[in-house]
């Protein structure tokens, strides 16, 4: 069977919205690993317009995620409504998908966050990954005493 380029595309908008998806599975199963595997080796992670902070590299953002799984006590994430711009190189896309985020710390601290996720993809040769992802907040964040 031979793919069309609208199967090709497809298949590449199903593997972009898998690597998003791969992330909030390993933060709330509470898998650093997994979370970050949903990143490119350079990539981005930028929350400083929700109170976080900006890691750049998957070493970086791993040890974030490692300090979050370590502090929080439950959590879930919604990612949805995946907009996705490819380039004209089949290298790279651009697109955007809103995430809702509520839990708890160890400490008992409450948190929620309604946030636009803005990303960068790339293609690599273990599928799409995020290669920058940027955080606003849609509504203004709760996230008295986290401090992850």
């Amino acid at each position: 069977m031979t793919l069309t380029p609208a199967d090709t595309r497809t298949a590449d908008l199903l593997d972009i919205q898998r690597a998003t998806h791969v992330y909030a599975r390993g933060l709330d199963r509470f898998d650093p690993a997994e979370a970050a595997s949903a990143f490119t080796d350079d990539a981005v992670w930028d929350a400083t317009a929700v109170g976080l902070e900006r890691f750049a590299g998957r070493a970086e953002i791993l040890g974030f995620f490692e300090r979050d799984a370590a502090a929080i006590a439950d959590q879930f994430h919604i990612i949805t409504n995946h907009v996705v711009d490819f380039d004209g190189d089949g290298v790279t896309a651009r697109g955007t998908n809103y995430v809702f985020s509520e839990g708890h710390t160890k400490s008992g601290a409450a948190f929620k966050a309604i946030a636009l996720n803005e990303d960068v993809y790339r293609r690599t040769p273990e599928g799409w990954r995020i290669a920058e992802r940027r955080i606003s907040a849609l509504t203004p964040p709760q996230l008295e005493g986290f401090d992850a």
